[in-house]
């Protein structure tokens, strides 16, 4: 792609960890008008309107979302706002300027009932109020007939932020006696760095803008592991240079209770995208030796 394909890329959640990554890796691609949630409002419909006719992007890269899972049980409404209502607003101006939109989704729109990767064909069925509402702004997208991208990503994490890395980083730091881990809910931690670069990537290699390879594909890590897998890999390396002495223990789910119900299984197969765009991310275990470093 170039910058006459595409002169102007509005980039919605500047701040989220996959949005300030974004900033960086779409920069070469175009001018980049990027705004934080005070400069757009996604609860906000006649401001989403507003800012997409002022600003009349070619592309639209939504990385804003409501990701406070737990909270979301409790504020419903506003998680459908941002996450349901908006994406298919955001869609709608893009098609009534004859722009293309790319907005990242979730593993939990499905269940996990299944054993081995989830492809984009397995019918999502999201256990919480987050995952149904990331379903729903999927949905509008697709209904909205604008070219586009959905692109579903897993257990985002980086070094700013709130996320699992940071929350074990911390309790680290603390040394606190014991960290106590779910090992019985499987995924795949994805760095939102190449989350951001694998988005790079799939732009410059389409110049079209999705009209052709437009729709819904994986984008996650390789691999799989559980919480509790992925707090040992964090340790392993934290101790280069944290001098922490907690013990790591792994439970079961059912000793953790939390307000939103989580799946089990939530690991994505990559091929559709492999396929399409020539683009595979790292398995998760070098993405987090990357993301910490020697």
């Amino acid at each position: 792609m170039t910058q006459a394909l595409c002169p102007c890329i509005l980039l919605i959640g500047k701040n989220g960890q996959v949005g300030w990554e974004l900033q960086r890796t779409l920069a070469p691609l175009g001018e980049v008008v990027a705004l934080d949630r005070q400069q757009l409002d996604l609860s906000n419909p006649a401001q989403i309107q507003e800012r997409v006719r002022e600003i009349k992007p070619g592309l639209i890269v939504n990385a804003a979302a409501y990701t406070t899972v737990d909270r979301a049980e409790a504020e419903p409404e506003l998680a459908m706002a941002v996450n349901g209502t908006a994406p298919g607003i955001l869609a709608e101006e893009a098609k009534r300027i004859g722009a293309a939109i790319i907005h990242y989704s979730t593993d939990y729109v499905f269940d996990g009932t299944k054993t081995i990767p989830y492809t984009e064909e397995d019918a999502p069925n999201p256990l919480n109020v987050y995952g149904h509402t990331k379903l729903a702004g999927e949905q509008a997208v697709q209904a909205a007939g604008v070219p586009h991208l959905i692109l579903r990503t897993s257990w985002i994490y980086g070094l700013r932020g709130k996320n699992f890395l940071r929350t074990v980083l911390k309790l680290l730091e603390s040394d606190r006696e014991e960290l106590r881990v779910v090992d019985d809910q499987v995924g795949a931690p994805t760095w939102c760095r190449m989350v951001a670069e694998a988005t790079a990537q799939i732009i410059a290699k389409d110049g079209d803008l999705f009209r052709e390879t437009g729709g819904t594909y994986h984008l996650s890590a390789g691999g799989q592991t559980s919480w509790y897998g992925f707090a040992g890999e964090i340790m392993r390396y934290a101790l280069h240079f944290i001098p922490y002495t907690t013990r790591l223990r792994s439970i079961p789910t059912s000793e953790y209770p939390t307000p939103a119900c989580r799946p089990a299984y939530s690991v994505l197969s990559n091929a559709k995208l492999k396929v399409a765009f020539g683009v595979v991310l790292p398995g998760w275990e070098e993405g987090l030796k990357l993301a910490l470093g020697p």
